[in-house]
């Protein structure tokens, strides 16, 4: 005889029949991420350098990015949203039409699906700052989508 689960509704948000596991990742610390080398095809498509934090999460990703010198990405949106930590440098993030400056030691917030690009202020020195995402999360459910301007649309 076949069992059939329950199907839940928004009233049973309480209950479930999952039951945590731990399971020990066979990596737990990336060391010397910008010595690993960038994303080559990443870095390409957004015109600066990009360090991916390699490491087994399934719901938050985090890369290095860097600005070089008088540099301005390209337009992009995200399904994800994004928390920025600014390691070194100053400039901007435009997100849709506010202009949000930084310096080393800000964090910003650029929220899912929001126009948004990047400018190092600097014309000698390199900006580095810290990217946060929900990416893995949206990727794993399968609704995780980028369009950057001049690609895709």
């Amino acid at each position: 005889m076949e069992t059939k689960e329950k199907q839940f509704t928004s009233k049973d948000f309480h209950q479930t029949f999952a039951r945590p596991t731990f399971v020990m990742p066979e990596k737990l610390i990336h060391k010397n991420v910008e010595q690993a080398g960038e994303h080559n095809q990443f870095s390409t498509e957004r015109k600066h350098p990009v360090f991916f934090i390699d490491l087994p999460s399934k719901n938050v990703s985090m890369t290095v990015g860097g600005l070089l010198p008088d540099q301005l990405t390209n337009r992009h949106r995200h399904t994800y949203e994004t928390m920025l930590y600014v390691i070194e440098g100053h400039g901007y993030t435009e997100i849709e039409d506010t202009k949000v400056e930084w310096k080393a030691g800000d964090a910003v917030y650029i929220p899912s699906w929001a126009w948004h690009r990047h400018k190092n202020l600097s014309n000698t020195e390199n900006a580095k700052y810290l990217a946060c995402e929900n990416a893995p999360q949206l990727q794993n459910l399968g609704v995780a989508l980028r369009e950057e301007e001049g690609r895709d649309i």
